[in-house]
């Protein structure tokens, strides 16, 4: 079994690292936490550039082809570097319309999502609903020959900035059935956007509909049978945010133990405290483990093999690793990691954020054992 890269993907992580260190640089990150868009037209162009928004589109709609894995892997640099703005949310919808557009959809929204001209996002919690089909009820009434929207989602990522929304609704039926998946326009009448305040300041934000039309050439897949759909996309959000925060986890485990050689105690360097030792060491065994269990995930997810227990299990061990990890390393570095000019804090905060986001620990287990039929 070989689990290492191979030379193009190699590749791809060394650019996306070495782009990500000169284009947003932590004091640009720490600049677009103040800034209410999130992020710079300029950034967004340059990422449309070097390929990044066309990474998975197929050639003949201007991207590369390429697959799932690398994906993660460009993913796992983003969550290295805390890069702000809408790149996860529109490669997440670009993955959906992959996956179930029809060739209509596929030549309009592709070649736009690789320029750089579109950006995207999923819409699919609600108000005090949790990620199953019984919490999808935003109302979509059939109306000639499209539907009208009503309702509220919530924690829509990057909705502010958006062109395109993948709205989760209900065109009837209960359950599983009568899920439909719309590509709804932003800017349309009767969509209204309020932004959140949250502590990883990541642009999370409500959005209303208020008979809002939407033509019906704008279902994603088949109308009232769009839950295997968007159970696969959930699994897919769940690996790909997994990815994220490897990149983030690897980059807090080398900050503390950086830290910890330099930091000197009781006239020696706190590293060569067994204790201290100990606690890197952990940190070590959770970023590792929490890497091949998602790239385990990712793969399966992208060869079209079951994965239920697979992406379960990588998203509550790695939540779980994110907050041993967080934790640790603000007990590593003492007060100083609790400082705002510190960018430990950064990290810690969108971890928390990525914890919970497409299910915590807890949420995953719970499919863990379902998965194993208990």
């Amino acid at each position: 079994m070989d689990l290492g890269l191979t030379e193009d993907q190699e590749m791809l992580r060394s650019m996306a690292r070495e782009f990500i260190e000169q284009e947003t640089p932590r004091t640009f990150v720490r600049d677009m936490e103040e800034d209410d868009r999130g992020f710079t037209a300029d950034m967004w162009q340059k990422i449309a550039q070097v390929g990044w928004l066309g990474l998975i589109v197929p050639e003949e709609h201007g991207g590369t082809g390429q697959n799932l894995v690398d994906l993660g892997i460009l993913l796992e640099e983003v969550g290295h570097g805390v890069m702000p703005g809408p790149f996860f949310n529109t490669a997440l919808t670009t993955v959906a319309i992959l996956d179930a557009g029809s060739d209509a959809q596929k030549a309009d929204y592709l070649p736009r999502i690789a320029a750089g001209d579109l950006i995207a996002t999923t819409a699919i919690l609600e108000p005090y609903s949790r990620l199953d089909a019984n919490g999808i009820n935003l109302e979509a009434a059939a109306s000639g020959n499209g539907y009208t929207l009503n309702g509220t989602k919530m924690f829509v990522e990057n909705a502010h900035a958006a062109d395109l929304l993948l709205v989760a609704a209900r065109t009837g039926g209960s359950g599983e059935d009568g899920i439909t998946l719309l590509l709804v326009d932003a800017q349309s009448d009767g969509v209204s956007v309020d932004k959140l305040k949250t502590i990883a300041t990541d642009n999370q934000c409500e959005v209303t509909f208020n008979n809002v039309s939407v033509p019906g050439a704008n279902v994603l897949g088949e109308a009232g049978n769009g839950w295997s759909v968007l159970r696969l996309l959930l699994q897919k959000g769940a690996a790909l945010r997994c990815c994220q925060m490897v990149g983030a986890l690897q980059e807090v485990l080398d900050m503390t133990v950086e830290y910890v050689k330099n930091r000197v105690q009781f006239g020696r360097p706190i590293g060569s405290f067994q204790a201290i030792q100990h606690y890197c060491a952990n940190m070590a065994t959770d970023v590792d483990g929490s890497r091949f269990i998602t790239y385990q995930a990712i793969w399966r997810l992208g060869e079209g093999l079951p994965s239920d227990l697979e992406v379960s299990s990588a998203k509550a061990w790695v939540s779980d690793s994110a907050q041993r990890v967080a934790a640790t390393a603000h007990q590593c570095h003492g007060a100083i990691g609790f400082t705002q000019e510190h960018d430990l804090q950064l990290f810690t905060r969108r971890l928390k954020a990525w914890e919970v986001s497409f299910g915590d620990g807890d949420y995953h287990r719970e499919r863990v054992a379902q998965a194993m039929d208990i």
